[in-house]
């Protein structure tokens, strides 16, 4: 099983989750290294190993991989050469 710290977030609205992130993070000695986690009709008949495999798996490749600004849709890819 991966190693880390996962909250597992079920049944709350958008608003809720938002300040339960905030508070966790605001409390937490390293915020980065905790993965969230909603859950969903598919994951909610995972065996809890996998299902924290999975969201630490998520996890560390979107830390390795950050996200980048959204694009518009005339924008070409940021490594689109000229």
């Amino acid at each position: 099983m991966k190693e880390g710290k996962v909250i597992l977030l079920h049944g709350f609205d958008r608003e809720e989750i938002a300040k339960i992130l905030k508070a966790v993070k605001s409390v937490a000695k390293d915020p980065q290294e905790i993965a969230f986690a909603m859950s969903t009709p598919t994951n909610l008949n995972w065996k809890i190993k996998d299902f924290i495999d999975d969201v630490r798996g998520d996890h560390e490749y979107l830390r390795r991989n950050p996200p980048g600004p959204p694009r518009g849709p005339d924008q070409p890819p940021s490594d689109a050469r000229s």
